[in-house]
């Protein structure tokens, strides 16, 4: 199982950027589904997460901007930003919580290589 993570790039503040997080590989079951970035000389923060239902709650700097969802047909993962600031440039990280196979007693949680999203002034 591989996450692969896709669409980062450049955009001036006060534009949209949209990440995509897809999952290969065989799996029973997705649960959580989230978004982490590392901004330059910070720790990595958690900002965005969906459940398996639909739930989604988002980290407080990025509400009302940030929009997580899910395609769980296709195995993939959208986050649309909205209002890009220059403190949202980091290098944004997907992660899922995955049932490999039926037989396994716990999930595993995997990470996706990231993604550089840089915003100026």
């Amino acid at each position: 199982v591989q996450l692969q993570a896709s669409g980062g790039g450049s955009v001036q503040a006060g534009g949209s950027l949209s990440v995509s997080c897809a999952v290969s590989g065989s799996v029973f079951s997705i649960n959580a589904m989230s978004w982490y970035r590392q901004a330059p000389g910070k720790q990595r923060e958690l900002i965005a997460d969906i459940t398996r239902t639909r739930i989604d709650k988002y980290e407080d700097s990025v509400k009302g901007r940030f929009t997580i969802s899910r395609d769980d047909t296709k195995k993939t993962m959208s986050l649309q930003m909205n209002s890009l600031k220059p403190e949202d440039t980091a290098v944004y990280y997907c992660a899922a919580n995955i049932w490999v196979d039926p037989s396994d007693s716990i999930s595993k949680t995997f990470w996706g290589q990231g993604t550089l999203v840089t915003v100026s002034s």
